[in-house]
């Protein structure tokens, strides 16, 4: 089975280079659904048997929006496990002015995760991120027998997907984080559908520029 996987649209918070996180949203760019639209059509002869999507409004809209263009649309299932990670007092804020704080800490979240700490902020530890994400996964997977569909967020999917990819924690920033409207893919082996998985596609952009 293929699980496929797509980070929401660009948002007036991502261009101002402001932290979103799991509790902090600001709405997606008007552009972003042109690029949600090609993304849709992109994946429009898959037969998805479900997409589910993070309850962020920015994954929502993307989640419904990859639906209207799809030859069979699929029921959306949202979840609360897919939101961003939390990141505490850093979320709403200025990534250049944060980094003037917790520099190390955000080096760490974005290169190594291994060593990311973020309790000076009361962020949320990358295992429990990815512990949440991998158990909505797997137990979709579990319970399906066609394709899926999961709309979430940069840096809590990035680390999820390459975790269900067998990677460690050292290595789960090493091919680097998700693009806005990337699409990555996920292969099982049947019929156990056990981890890890073989990843087949990662943070494709290419069909963004038709």
């Amino acid at each position: 089975m293929k699980v496929y996987f797509t980070r929401h649209g660009k948002t007036e918070w991502n261009q101002q280079l402001r932290f979103q996180g799991m509790s902090g949203d600001s709405p997606l760019l008007p552009e972003s659904y042109a690029e949600i639209k090609l993304l849709g059509q992109f994946l429009k002869d898959v037969p998805f048997e479900a997409i589910y999507s993070s309850t962020s409004l920015r994954a929502r809209k993307t989640a419904i929006a990859i639906n209207e263009e799809l030859n069979q649309p699929a029921e959306i299932i949202y979840t609360d496990e897919l939101k961003e990670l939390g990141l505490g007092a850093l979320e709403g804020q200025l990534i250049q002015e944060m980094k003037l704080v917790y520099g190390q800490q955000l080096e760490h979240m974005r290169y190594r995760l291994d060593q990311y700490d973020p309790s000076a902020f009361q962020g949320e530890p990358i295992t429990s991120a990815i512990e949440r994400i991998t158990k909505v996964v797997t137990e979709a997977v579990k319970n399906s027998s066609g394709p899926l569909l999961f709309v979430g967020h940069g840096a809590s999917m990035t680390a999820a997907i390459q975790s269900m990819a067998g990677k460690n924690m050292d290595q789960l920033r090493s091919m680097g984080g998700l693009s806005n409207n990337s699409l990555s893919v996920l292969e099982t082996s049947e019929p156990d559908n056990k981890l890890p998985y073989h990843l087949e596609i990662w943070n494709d952009t290419s069909f963004l520029t038709k």
